[in-house]
């Protein structure tokens, strides 16, 4: 791998990749439009739009690898078609000219069948919405000459990770005691990826020319209801939570009539009103490690929220 490692994006991924880079002893280079990441030796942090070509090409040249961890700027499918395949296209080229690989962090939304387990096989052809996106992006990476990774999450828990369905709207709320809503049920199996092994497996798959050009399942613990992740974090922080109760789908739906927001939800609830299983055994094979064990994760996540809530004084 080249000297120089680009990490596009300071989300909780690609903060997370990026402190696993520098703890290696990489030189990293982070790129937002904001200029914001790791505070720490070893991380250059510059402002790029990285979806401008030219600014772009200087921010990664040299680059033995390019982590791209960049989101739309808002959770509608609209604005990801708008956004992310004009930065995807743009890292694509860029990263070529420099004989580097790309790795990208992945969702589950392509996935045309969840009924049953996800596998690495399966069929991601989804034609509608936030899937459809993923799909044709997924497509665009299998055309392109630059040599990618793709790197499939479920649901992400773990430090840092604030609007997720385990984020912000539960840890807060069980360290001091207050009663969690979640969308959809709270008794489906449903699968959590820990960030920090999403960010392991990413890691790995840039430094191996044989993981290149595949798409992989990050590391991703057995499934677990939306009811024991509550009560997960709450054991972890050593708190008494009232049992959670669920914002009904009719109620989503309905405010998603007004909301752009709710309706953005109300598309993904098929994820959370039944079984949602991703199965990443075969990628542990190929990869080397398992995951996380989710009584650490709810640990992890629960030290970080304390953190933050120090922080905001």
């Amino acid at each position: 791998m080249g000297e120089i490692q680009v990490v596009t994006g300071a989300g909780p991924v690609g903060w997370t990749v990026a402190e696993r880079l520098a703890d290696e002893g990489r030189r990293v280079r982070v790129l937002t439009r904001s200029g914001s990441g790791p505070e720490r030796d070893g991380v250059e942090r510059l402002r790029v739009d990285v979806s401008d070509p030219v600014a772009l090409a200087d921010a990664v040249r040299g680059a033995g690898a390019v982590f791209h961890c960049v989101h739309g700027s808002a959770y509608a499918a609209s604005v990801w078609r708008a956004e992310l395949p004009r930065a995807e296209a743009a890292v694509l080229e860029a990263a070529g000219r420099e004989g580097a690989a790309v790795v990208f962090p992945e969702s589950l939304y392509s996935y045309t069948d969840t009924t049953r387990p996800m596998t690495e096989d399966d069929p991601r052809t989804r034609s509608t919405g936030k899937g459809a996106v993923r799909r044709d992006l997924l497509a665009a990476r299998a055309a392109s000459p630059t040599p990618t990774v793709s790197v499939v999450a479920s649901d992400f828990v773990g430090p840092r990770v604030r609007t997720s369905h385990m984020g912000d709207r539960v840890v807060p709320a069980v360290l001091t005691g207050r009663k969690v809503r979640v969308l959809g049920s709270l008794d489906q199996p449903h699968s959590w990826t820990h960030v920090p092994d999403l960010a392991r497996a990413m890691v790995v798959a840039a430094r191996r020319e044989d993981l290149w050009n595949t798409v992989l399942h990050a590391p991703t613990d057995a499934p677990r209801t939306q009811r024991e992740m509550v009560h997960g974090f709450a054991a972890a922080a050593g708190t008494q939570v009232p049992e959670p109760g669920v914002v009904p789908a009719w109620l989503v739906r309905s405010g998603g009539l007004v909301s752009r927001e709710l309706r953005e939800l109300a598309e993904m609830l098929y994820q959370f009103d039944a079984p949602f299983v991703m199965d990443s055994a075969a990628s542990q094979d190929r990869l080397g490690f398992g995951p996380t064990p989710v009584e650490e994760v709810w640990a992890q996540a629960v030290a970080w929220w304390r953190e933050e809530s120090v922080s905001a004084g």
